[in-house]
């Protein structure tokens, strides 16, 4: 397995962290452990990427909550 990396400088304070990329994502939460916010106007790059309790095809129109199709609930 590759280990996949992106490299960001703060340039407040010269610090360069190193940020684990899996599935094309990285975890923004740590943003907030050297005190910045991420802020996404529209939503338009915020991304679930994987879920223990949903599962969504939109291709094959499956929508589920914990295993049960939607139509089900």
């Amino acid at each position: 397995m590759l280990n996949h990396q992106i490299k960001v400088t703060d340039h407040r304070t010269g610090k360069s962290y190193n940020l684990p990329v899996e599935d094309g994502t990285i975890d923004s939460s740590f943003f907030s452990q050297i005190g910045l916010s991420i802020h996404d106007n529209g939503y338009t790059n915020t991304a679930v990427c994987r879920s223990a309790i949903t599962y969504i095809d939109g291709d094959k129109g499956i929508l589920r909550y914990r295993g049960y199709d939607i139509e089900e609930l």
